[in-house]
C-alpha cells in the first residue's frame, strides 16, 4: 500500500527541485519516453529498460572483480525505480480512463522472468552480497508487488486509485484552507507537511517526461 501511495504522489513530489537530484534513466532514454505518450507503448519501453538493467546486472555479476558492488547496487536501484514508473503509468492511465487492458499481461510476462533472475542472483550468494543485499531484496520485493498489481482486476484497481487520489486531494485542500484561514503559514503545519513529504520521498525520482512546452493535465485538486 505504501508503494501505491508513493506512486500516486510522484507527480506532486516531482514539482519540487529537491527531489530532482538524480534520474534513473539516461538522457537518451528520457527522450525516448517523452516521444511515447500512449500508456501501453510507454510501459513496453519501460519494460525494455528494466530488462536492459538486468542484462547489465548479469554481465557485471559474471565478472568477479573489485569494485563491482557499486555498479550492481546502482543497477538494482535503477531497475526498481523503472518498475515503480511502470506502475505509475498504469495507475495514471486507469485514473484518466485510458485503455490499458493489454498492459497487465505484458507486465506479468516480463516481470516473472525478472523475478526469476533476481532470485537466482540471491540464491547464488555472491561473495560481495552484503554490499548490495538491501537493494537486491528491494528489487525482488518491488517485482513481486508489481506482479500482484498486474494480476489485479483493472476495475477494482481503478476504483482504489480514484479513492486514494480523492483522499489526497481532500487533504491538500484542508491544508490550504487552514493556511488561508490563519493568513500565514503555521510553523507546526509546515513541519507536519514537511514530515509527510519526507516520509514518501522517492530515493530515485522519475525525470520529467513531458515534451518541451507540454503542460501537465489538470488534476482534481483544482
Amino acid at each position: 500500500m505504501f508503494k501505491r501511495i508513493l506512486m500516486l504522489m510522484l507527480p506532486v513530489l516531482l514539482a519540487f527541485p529537491a527531489f530532482a537530484d538524480h534520474d534513473f534513466l539516461s538522457s537518451t532514454e528520457v527522450d525516448q519516453v517523452r516521444e511515447v505518450q500512449e500508456p501501453v507503448a510507454r510501459i513496453k519501453l519501460y519494460l525494455l529498460f528494466a530488462k536492459q538493467r538486468l542484462d547489465q546486472l548479469q554481465s557485471t555479476m559474471a565478472k568477479n572483480r573489485a569494485g563491482r558492488s557499486g555498479e550492481v547496487r546502482q543497477l538494482l536501484e535503477d531497475y526498481t525505480s523503472i518498475l515503480d514508473a511502470i506502475n505509475e503509468v498504469s495507475d495514471d492511465a486507469l485514473h484518466r480512463k485510458s485503455d490499458v487492458t493489454t498492459a497487465p499481461t505484458l507486465i506479468a510476462e516480463s516481470e516473472k522472468k525478472f523475478l526469476a533472475l533476481l532470485e537466482k542472483v540471491q540464491a547464488s550468494s555472491p561473495a560481495d552480497l552484503d554490499a548490495y543485499n538491501l537493494e537486491l531484496k528491494e528489487a525482488i520485493s518491488t517485482t513481486g508487488d508489481s506482479l500482484d498489481l498486474a494480476n489485479e482486476d483493472l476495475g477494482v484497481r481503478a476504483k482504489t486509485i480514484d479513492a486514494q487520489i480523492t483522499k489526497e486531494n481532500k487533504e491538500v485542500r484542508a491544508v490550504n484552507a487552514a493556511e488561508k484561514k490563519q493568513g500565514a503559514p503555521d510553523a507546526s503545519l509546515d513541519a507536519a507537511t514537511a514530515s509527510a513529504a519526507e516520509s514518501v520521498k522517492p530515493s530515485r525520482p522519475a525525470p520529467t517526461l513531458y515534451r518541451p512546452g507540454e503542460k501537465k493535465p489538470d488534476d482534481d485538486t483544482k
